[in-house]
């Protein structure tokens, strides 16, 4: 089936539309990635996205609905616009909240609003029932680097946040390493930049030891997997260390911060190779993976072989991989790993919406 994953990151830079050719062959999955594109936000959805954590129970369900709609008539418009059949949507909305300890995890974008909107069957709520089970309900993206890029010995996202996935002791194990993006783009934007374009910020500067040391020692480093990170995490963990050293050139901050992602990266691929380090191949997708200064660090700090594929699976994995989520779930073919999630046992992920009768 034809099946158009859409996906909104934590780094909000857009949302991410590929048109994926799903095909299963008894227990193999095939998927190609026909059409993508990336629809930037303006700043009204950006604000309203990043501040409705903060409104009132009613203008949080308008939100829902609204960005539901938005999401549908993208959808449409992408259909006319490719002249491309569409038979299912895999919705992973944005995240709004999530904090999985209390059994909390939010994707706004409601899934029938959405399918309502573009005539279109929809899959939604992906991390609720994992979380339900007990799991972090993220990251999720490790089946689908199991079945399509298994010749890997580790995936590793470099999106809002990076996470990396790994097959370690016959299980798949996949987890949030450290903020990325998200911290790269605030410092970006106080030069008016909304990122750092080659990390040319980040080359031009020197990292600053004692911030790397106080970032190093930050306690969700030292948790074992399965973890994963959100918003809140970063105000309430993290950002306030890189605020105590405001009075240092932004240059200097940058190297610093893309010093700590490395460091944590090879910490964590160290933890998890069963190979010496130099024999291991990552493969490496998400914008991150255009940062050159991070890329470097990142070939320093793991000695490994780094992979960068083609833009379109750089720019469009995770929203390639929720296709495939999205068409498992229609299959009722369970598309969650406890093993990376934490999840009491393995469920079967995503809320049905619309007119299924021409799939099943």
């Amino acid at each position: 089936m034809n099946v158009l994953g859409i996906m909104s990151g934590s780094s909000m830079d857009g949302i991410d539309l590929a048109l994926c050719r799903v095909e299963q062959n008894d227990s193999n999955w095939n998927v190609t990635i026909l059409k993508a594109v990336t629809v930037p936000y303006n700043e009204t959805w950006r604000v309203r996205l990043s501040q409705v954590k903060y409104q009132n129970p009613e203008i949080y369900v308008k939100t829902d609905v609204f960005y539901g709609r938005y999401l549908g008539e993208l959808t449409d418009a992408f259909r006319k616009e490719t002249g491309l059949n569409i038979d299912l949507v895999a919705s992973h909305g944005h995240t709004v909240f999530h904090n999985p300890q209390q059994w909390i995890t939010a994707q706004i974008g409601d899934g029938a609003t959405l399918s309502a909107t573009a005539q279109v069957p929809v899959v939604s709520n992906f991390r609720r029932a994992d979380v339900a089970s007990g799991g972090q309900g993220a990251p999720l993206v490790g089946m689908g680097d199991e079945l399509l890029f298994g010749e890997y010995d580790f995936c590793l996202n470099l999106g809002g946040f990076c996470n990396l996935s790994t097959q370690f002791e016959g299980q798949r194990f996949a987890f949030d390493i450290s903020p990325c993006n998200i911290v790269l783009n605030r410092l970006a934007r106080e030069r008016k930049q909304k990122f750092d374009q080659d990390g040319q910020i980040a080359e031009s500067g020197s990292v600053i030891y004692p911030m790397l040391e106080k970032l190093n020692l930050i306690t969700f480093y030292q948790k074992k997997a399965p973890k994963s990170l959100g918003r809140e995490w970063i105000n309430k963990e993290f950002w306030h260390i890189a605020r105590d050293f405001d009075d240092h050139p932004l240059e200097d901050r940058m190297k610093t911060l893309v010093m700590h992602i490395a460091v944590q990266i090879g910490n964590a691929v160290e933890q998890y190779s069963t190979k010496t380090m130099d024999q291991n191949k990552i493969l490496v997708t998400g914008g991150g993976a255009f940062n050159k200064t991070l890329i470097d660090y990142l070939k320093s700090e793991t000695e490994a072989q780094i992979v960068v594929p083609d833009d379109s699976i750089v720019n469009y994995k995770e929203a390639m991989i929720f296709a495939l989520l999205g068409a498992m779930r229609v299959k009722n073919v369970v598309n969650t790993h406890p093993s990376s999630t934490g999840a009491k046992y393995a469920v079967i992920g995503g809320s049905l919406d619309g007119d299924f009768s021409q799939i099943l």
